[in-house]
């Protein structure tokens, strides 16, 4: 009986300190702060060992990649003056017009007065995207 009380006496008072176990989440996918999405973040990046596989480019491709981009700007820039009303005798695509870019070509078919129609077909798979740009008159 002496060793109940004494076993009793020394575990009474943890009892009387315990509470229930409340978890919070630090995900803040999964309900934590959202204070601590870098912080998370920062720690997933640190411990990816990963590298991507990087090609470098030569000079003349860097070179041909510019080429094309500007190539391309300059398309869309006469396609949106023409489109908004700018005099057709002035854009480059007055008429309707043809451009091989890689392994894309472009039509432009400027002849109907309500829209422009571009279509680009990819020459190697032969998939072909059309897009309508409406004509603003003033």
């Amino acid at each position: 009986m002496k060793k109940i009380i004494i076993l009793t006496t020394l575990f009474y008072p943890s009892l009387l300190l315990a509470s229930e176990l409340v978890y919070t989440p630090i995900n803040p996918s999964f309900g934590g702060s959202p204070l601590n999405a870098s912080m998370l973040l920062n720690k997933a990046q640190s411990q990816n060992k990963h590298k991507a596989h990087t090609v470098e480019k030569t000079y003349a491709e860097r070179l041909q990649e510019s080429l094309e981009r500007s190539y391309i700007n300059k398309i869309v820039r006469e396609l949106t003056d023409l489109a908004f009303g700018e005099d057709p005798t002035d854009n480059v695509f007055g008429q309707d017009s043809t451009f091989i870019s890689g392994d894309y070509e472009i039509k432009m078919i400027t002849s109907n007065s309500d829209s422009i129609t571009v279509q680009i077909t990819n020459l190697i798979n032969g998939e072909i995207t059309t897009i309508e740009v409406p004509r603003f008159t003033p």
